[in-house]
């Protein structure tokens, strides 16, 4: 008896044809990504109090995201969660700022504030570009500009850190 040809039956289109949608949707999926403070087991909102010191709140959170450039006793935890799908720009979803401030002097917790990401503000940059001095020059005048200009003189190679520019 010779070998029946192998051929596909309902079961094995309807495995591929879940196996395919599967992975379409798969694809799609969105990518989180945490990004900053991570907080496991601690809260910075809840966890600080006012009153507490420095080392207490080193102990608790660990080092901050940023202090404050200007104002050392002002410590920053900063966490974000942001979402991408496939080929778009990734979206922050959530933001939590929380900021630590010291008084100077007893070197404990004035006050904590929470800002989320309703509290931020959009800003657009300046398009303006800043003028230079002089004229553009097209692509042709900046290849061909120095033509001739410049003599080739292999005399200086022994010694490179010592040249001049000539005029």
């Amino acid at each position: 008896m010779a070998p029946r040809p192998h051929t596909f039956g309902i079961k094995s289109v309807v495995v591929l044809g879940a196996l395919g949608a599967l992975l379409t949707m798969t694809a799609c999926a969105p990518t989180l990504k945490q990004a900053g403070y991570l907080q496991y087991d601690a809260n910075p909102a809840t966890d600080i109090a006012v009153g507490d010191t420095e080392a207490a709140v080193l102990d608790k959170l660990g080092t901050p995201s940023q202090t404050s450039l200007y104002d050392p006793t002002e410590w920053y935890y900063i966490d974000q969660v942001s979402m991408k799908m496939t080929y778009k720009q990734p979206k922050v979803t959530s933001r939590n700022v929380t900021v630590v401030k010291f008084d100077k002097d007893a070197k404990t917790v004035a006050a904590v504030k929470t800002l989320t990401l309703a509290d931020g503000r959009a800003l657009t940059p300046a398009q303006e570009k800043t003028p230079t001095r002089g004229r553009s020059l097209t692509a042709l005048e900046q290849v061909l500009g120095t033509v001739g200009q410049q003599r080739i003189d292999n005399s200086r190679d022994t010694d490179p850190g010592r040249q001049r520019r000539r005029e």
